[in-house]
């Protein structure tokens, strides 16, 4: 993993600007693991993907996390602060390619990727989007010596697969569990590391650009000049300025 400075920071945001979520996950890592082709980065598993999201956002902006959360019942605003540590997973899959029996059907599958969700998103609802996501994943199945077709397979079959996947990979679906300080209702909340990230880095290149701006009108410096600063130096010079 190559480091990220600032100047690569504003080109990965306004690279994002202009590309879908899943678009700008890969844009990011591919930022990062130049020796990776972005259709490899897009073939991780989701899991995969996000625990190197995570890496990328520590080397950036340190171990510590930063959010806020509503409450669903009252609307109370809570903060939080917890370390990456606490999300990430013991340990990666050891393979992208599982196995399940259940009711008499034995059926062999791999996680999702992203190239999987990006190929579902348009689905027109929810439930053809897993329809279509099983599709995708499925690498055979069958019952007695006999293939069966992905239609075939029962809810059972179904369900035992989500699990195993939810368990080969349990980075690709955190959950926080969240209490209100207000009103002491409980909730979980689905943690998106990758648009965590973009927020941050949004947030990141829009304080980098102001800070241009301030010191190309007080010294008349150039862009990439003012970029290539350490942030410590650039701070020094903003405080001689008033900024």
């Amino acid at each position: 993993m190559r480091d990220i400075v600032a100047a690569d920071i504003l080109e990965l945001w306004e690279a994002g600007l202009r590309q879908q979520p899943l678009d700008r996950a890969l844009t990011l890592l591919t930022a990062v693991f130049p020796e990776r082709s972005r259709e490899q980065l897009a073939a991780l598993s989701i899991g995969r993907r996000d625990a190197q999201l995570l890496e990328f956002r520590e080397r950036i902006f340190g171990g510590r996390l930063d959010a806020f959360a509503e409450c669903p019942r009252c609307a109370a605003r809570l903060e939080l602060s917890f370390a990456a540590a606490e999300i990430k997973p013991v340990e990666q899959p050891a393979s992208d390619s599982l196995q399940v029996t259940a009711a008499e059907t034995t059926v062999r599958f791999r996680l999702p990727a992203t190239a999987d969700l990006a190929a579902v998103v348009a689905a027109p609802d929810i439930p053809i989007a897993c329809e279509m996501l099983l599709q995708r994943c499925l690498l055979g199945a069958e019952r007695n010596g006999v293939a069966v077709v992905p239609t075939e397979l029962s809810v059972e079959i179904r369900d035992e697969i989500g699990r195993s996947m939810a368990n080969a990979d349990p980075a690709a679906d955190v959950l926080l569990d969240l209490r209100c300080p207000s009103c002491a209702h409980g909730w979980q909340v689905f943690f998106d590391i990758a648009a965590f990230v973009w927020t941050e880095l949004t947030a990141y290149a829009h304080r980098l650009l102001r800070d241009v701006a301030a010191l190309a009108r007080a010294y008349h410096w150039r862009e990439v000049d003012i970029v290539a600063m350490t942030p410590e130096r650039r701070q020094a010079y903003l405080e001689l300025v008033g900024q």
